[in-house]
């Protein structure tokens, strides 16, 4: 219940763990020695905001939607408004919250090797299984294996991974987000960037992830002020009617931030103009996201902490069901009940992978120990033979 504009502030934000999003911040680090006791300090560094755990939740939820709407684009015209406008905030609300959990990444050991099993080993892991995926459901056994070259959702680990590892930067320069801004400008209009990692949206997102990285608590309780609440209704109904109205004016390629003005036949300038008018109006429609998450528990808090389970393993679906024809088998997929019918079935699919049993049995994959891979710190291992002498 809201009261006036005064409301409950939400609490610092604890340092995670994790080191992707949308997975949310782990509870415990990979590797780490077990058998500590797990004393008040140690419980209080376990505290989950479930601001972030439902934000993570509801965003991914729109992520399946929007890639269950893609087919019916071409036949419906409000499919093709609501896929816009998802699209327009649905991945900077995830990368601005992946900003905000990096604001104290730094280069120490620790950090980088659960910057290593977190992000870049399931991205190698996820790269190979897609490949493989897309040989057999697509019968395209010519399908390369590049980790060069993202197929579909991996693109995010390999931008959260480079975005990660220049969190130092970004804290010593002076007008971050500027800088930010302007680098994602310059690459709308850089054709020669290539494909290689996928670095057109590694920097065209770029913009978000900075702002996360400098935004505060009070920034999420002003986003949740009664007055931002429902100023957010207007707004998004006018997004709607300006995505139904611009629908078969544009390309929906704009939103994917994956290619240069150049490339999507557009004269060289309006990549400049269009980055800075998206930008604008993906900011817009976060705040508005941001204003309506719950920052309370409610049932669906727990399944922020398996977002990034969800977010990989919904692709095999989504592609599936374009490989094996269901979209043109199922021609009442295309009508007004089927779209309903497509938009519920994707959101429940996305929740159960959510779910803590598929993070169990997926564990291994998405977030990996491997405290074999890397080297003992000398100062840990003659403080356990410390520990250790002093007790016997």
């Amino acid at each position: 219940m809201f009261h006036g504009d005064q409301r409950t502030p939400l609490p610092p934000a604890k340092e995670s763990t994790a080191t992707a999003a949308p997975p949310a911040e782990k509870t415990a680090t990979p590797g780490a020695p077990a058998g500590k006791p797990a004393g008040p300090a140690a419980a209080q560094k376990k505290a989950r905001d479930p601001f972030f755990d439902n934000a993570k939740y509801l965003a991914i939820v729109l992520v399946a939607m929007g890639h269950a709407w893609e087919p019916l684009t071409d036949g419906s015209r409000a499919a093709e408004a609501l896929y816009m406008v998802v699209y327009t905030f649905h991945m900077p609300a995830f990368i601005i919250i992946s900003g905000y959990f990096s604001r104290s990444f730094d280069m120490r050991k620790d950090r980088l090797q659960r910057l290593v099993t977190g992000v870049a080993v399931p991205y190698v892991l996820f790269e190979v299984a897609y490949t493989f995926f897309k040989r057999w459901a697509d019968d395209d056994p010519g399908q390369p294996i590049s980790l060069l070259d993202p197929w579909f959702l991996t693109w995010f680990l390999v931008a959260l991974f480079i975005w990660r590892l220049t969190t130092p930067l970004w804290k010593v320069v002076r007008w971050p987000v500027p800088l930010a801004l302007v680098i994602a400008m310059l690459a709308s209009v850089s054709p020669d960037i290539g494909d290689d990692l996928d670095l057109q949206r590694v920097l065209q997102f770029l913009p978000f992830f900075v702002i996360g990285l400098f935004m505060k608590p009070e920034h999420f309780q002003w986003a949740q002020r009664r007055a931002v609440k429902w100023a957010s209704l207007p707004i998004f109904a006018s997004a709607l009617v300006m995505a139904y109205w611009a629908g078969p004016r544009m390309t929906s390629a704009w939103f994917y931030h994956r290619d240069s003005a150049q490339e999507l036949g557009a004269p060289w300038w309006s990549g400049l103009v269009m980055t800075l008018a998206l930008f604008g109006c993906s900011a817009v429609l976060v705040t508005c996201f941001f204003a309506w998450v719950p920052k309370r528990q409610t049932w669906f808090t727990v399944l922020g902490a398996g977002t990034l389970y969800g977010y990989l393993l919904h692709g095999f679906l989504a592609k599936g069901s374009r490989f094996w024809g269901w979209f043109d088998d199922y021609q009442w997929l295309h009508t007004p009940l089927g779209e309903i019918a497509v938009t519920l079935i994707a959101g429940a699919v996305v929740t159960a992978l959510c779910t803590p049993p598929v993070q169990r049995a997926f564990r291994w994959a998405m977030e990996p120990r491997m405290a074999w891979a890397f080297k003992k710190d000398p100062a840990e291992t003659a403080r356990a033979r410390g520990t250790a002498s002093t007790t016997t």
